[in-house]
């Protein structure tokens, strides 16, 4: 299924429908006066979070919902019926961005956004039905000739933004061990394949701590130089960094053999995420040394220590781990279970 993390929507709400002109005609009663129902009421148009969605895909697909328009009303003081709502299921982490109409002045701004499974969200109301002339006898007009037409719904154009719910966001280079690592962490199942850019979309895998903790982990595609300016997979997955709590900055020894090598793609995924939004810099997060099973232990000691002492790691919490051995896994999970307890 293709990760489609942005769609824009037209949306029209249900006319209300027409009051009615009747008057009451039975036999043996004369001058039975006026007896026109209201109209119903026009269709909403809804968003409904859905915890089981993780794109906006089906959107692209239809980019125009219209909601019924309500019944009119009729004699015998009947009301119209009113019309059914449109429901559209989103995913989780959905934000609701108004944009002007056509031809009109304006910024778009946010109107909401959906957070939890059955959130609704009503982004257009369906107009209400017009009065019969029923409503409007008095004691200068007993035989009204009117009725009220329906009130029109709202019609508004969107822009809706996923960005993903998790409590940790795996980050780094490509090809850091990402991918790997959260299959291991959690019950996710993403590609994995020892060439750059393999994840193409975030991946959400949720790890389980203890009987009842669960945390959801992203794995967020990998970031390069200027990746803020759209270079590589540029932008498209930096937003969806922003609601984690704690972010784990993954750096590959297999890529990057010695300690100014590891300086060097710290300070370049560091960068990004600084020049996305300087509140990335301020997040909570673990430094940790992937794919530890391709180095000698004794070297590996070496480098650790040369790192984890260097000036830009100071008051940094810094691991190892090996998704292939499992070597630091359980390290990882109690640091990540503190990380989120302390916040």
């Amino acid at each position: 299924m293709r990760f489609i993390d942005e769609a824009k929507i037209d949306v029209e709400a249900g006319n209300g429908g027409n009051g009615c002109v009747s008057f009451r005609r039975e036999k043996f009663i004369p001058k039975g006066g006026p007896d026109g129902g209201d109209g119903g009421r026009g269709g909403d148009i809804i968003l409904v979070g859905d915890v089981q969605k993780g794109t906006l895909l089906d959107l692209r697909y239809q980019r125009l919902y219209r909601a019924p328009k309500g019944g009119n009303g009729a004699g015998k003081n009947r009301t119209g019926a009113a019309s059914e709502d449109i429901r559209i299921s989103v995913p989780l982490g959905t934000e609701i961005w108004f944009m002007p109409a056509e031809g009109e002045f304006g910024e778009p701004y946010m109107g909401g956004e959906i957070l939890t499974d059955g959130a609704v969200f009503v982004i257009a109301k369906g107009g209400r039905g017009g009065k019969g002339n029923a409503h409007f006898t008095s004691s200068t007009n007993r035989t009204p000739r009117f009725a009220q037409p329906g009130e029109e719904g709202e019609s508004v154009s969107l822009k809706l933004v996923l960005k993903m719910i998790a409590e940790v966001a795996l980050i780094g280079l490509p090809n850091a061990g990402k991918s790997t690592l959260i299959s291991t962490l959690s019950a996710a199942r993403p590609k994995v394949a020892a060439y750059p850019f393999t994840t193409l979309k975030p991946n959400l895998g949720i790890m389980k701590v203890g009987d009842y903790k669960q945390i959801v982990i992203a794995d967020i595609p990998g970031l390069v130089s200027d990746a803020h300016l759209g270079t590589g997979l540029g932008t498209r997955f930096l937003r969806h960094i922003e609601r984690t709590k704690t972010l784990v900055h993954l750096l590959s020894v297999a890529e990057h053999r010695d300690c100014q090598a590891l300086l060097k793609a710290y300070e370049i995924v560091t960068r990004e995420l600084r020049l996305y939004s300087d509140k990335l810099v301020e997040r909570e997060s673990l430094v940790v040394l992937s794919q530890t099973d391709t180095m000698d232990p004794e070297q590996l000691s070496e480098l650790l220590n040369e790192f984890s002492n260097s000036s830009e790691m100071a008051g940094r919490k810094v691991t190892s781990v090996s998704a292939a051995t499992g070597f630091g896994l359980e390290e990882l999970k109690r640091d990540l279970v503190e990380c989120l307890a302390g916040q």
